[in-house]
């Protein structure tokens, strides 16, 4: 009978149990790197004891460098803001505007308060009503208060994906039909190109005028909502329409030769063949038209005053209050997050229906 040193089995043991920490790290990379913390692989590999010196060079690269950009960044701002003077006094540097950004998180906190306390009022006065047997005189009145800088951040973000996902319902099958067929993308491609390189403030005032005409005033969307978001997609399908195009009519022959034989009818051709090949493709055009969208969406709020961040912004520059650059300065602070969240979002879905490794 064979007798196994415990010594030599404890140190297999302790390996194999580091080799099952390596391998589920590694799992966890790809979401790591879908959230933009790639930087945490290596500080988990260097703490799992994985070549430490390699480790601390990958931190170095994908933690330390940013960083220290990001410090001289903020230097180079503080240093040179006050110097330069505008008519709304000395650009703000990163303290008043993050003081600023601390202010509008109280604000938005009391307007929320006093909202709730306005809400809780109506309901007990409709309780009251009811109690006394007057159910007829009940209402159900509308807050009026101004909106809190999260509401109009939230208002944003509605109108973006609202105008995104209508701009991908009519791209996607578009580019499918112009990958598909030569004919289609002949017929397709001229308005790609004339449309494409519109600017929102040309399709604004078209989109207005068209809303307006045919809005009752009545509806389930509001009137400015519903501009904001058509301006949105007609803006930003043209990415989707594209790369649809592209990845469809990329697709293997080898594939297409293989649906003839088999007979496929064009619904099975599609979702079995068609859409599995070109999701790369498909995904990146989406990233690309949220991205546009997004941009699209401040500029349509600021020229058309509706609600959101863009009007916040325009709203501050016209305020001219001491505060309102700081103000304006957290906006743009906040639209580029956000701007970089939705692109996470799109990559994380990416990462779920497809393969590609691209970023």
């Amino acid at each position: 009978m064979t007798t196994v040193d415990p010594d030599y089995a404890r140190e297999a043991e302790r390996e194999a149990r580091k080799a099952r920490l390596f391998t589920r790290i590694n799992k966890a990379d790809a979401w790591f790197q879908v959230l933009g913390l790639s930087w945490v692989t290596p500080i988990l590999k260097a703490a799992a004891g994985d070549n430490p010196k390699a480790q601390i060079k990958d931190i170095w690269r994908l933690l330390g460098v940013p960083l220290l950009a990001i410090v001289a960044f903020l230097l180079l701002w503080g240093t040179l803001a006050p110097k330069v003077q505008t008519s709304l006094g000395a650009v703000p540097g990163p303290v008043e505007v993050w003081e600023e950004a601390v202010n509008l998180h109280e604000d938005a906190e009391a307007k929320a308060a006093k909202k709730e306390k306005f809400e809780e009022m109506v309901a007990k006065r409709n309780e009251k009503l009811i109690a006394e047997g007057k159910a007829d005189q009940v209402k159900n009145v509308a807050y009026t208060g101004a909106p809190s800088y999260y509401e109009q951040i939230w208002t944003s973000i509605k109108t973006v994906f609202f105008g995104f996902l209508i701009g991908s319902a009519v791209a996607i099958p578009l580019g499918i039909l112009a990958g598909l067929s030569p004919y289609a993308n002949a017929a397709i491609n001229p308005l790609v190109q004339i449309f494409k390189p519109v600017s929102p403030l040309a399709w604004l005032p078209i989109v207005t005028m068209i809303v307006s005409a045919l809005s009752s005033g009545e509806g389930l969307f509001a009137k400015s909502f519903v501009i904001s978001a058509i301006t949105v997609t007609l803006c930003s399908l043209w990415p989707t329409l594209i790369n649809t195009a592209l990845g469809v009519a990329s697709i293997d022959k080898d594939l297409v030769n293989v649906s003839k034989v088999l007979k496929m009818n064009t619904w099975t051709k599609i979702t079995k063949l068609v859409l599995p090949s070109a999701l790369p493709l498909i995904f990146t055009g989406l990233r690309l038209s949220l991205g546009v969208g997004w941009m699209v969406l401040i500029a349509a709020e600021m020229l058309a005053q509706n609600p959101g961040l863009g009007k916040f912004v325009w709203d501050e520059f016209q305020n001219g209050s001491s505060s309102s650059l700081a103000k304006i300065m957290v906006a743009v602070f906040t639209i580029g997050i956000i701007g970089f969240l939705l692109d996470r979002v799109m990559f994380a879905l990416q990462s779920l229906f497809t393969f590609s490794n691209n970023r």
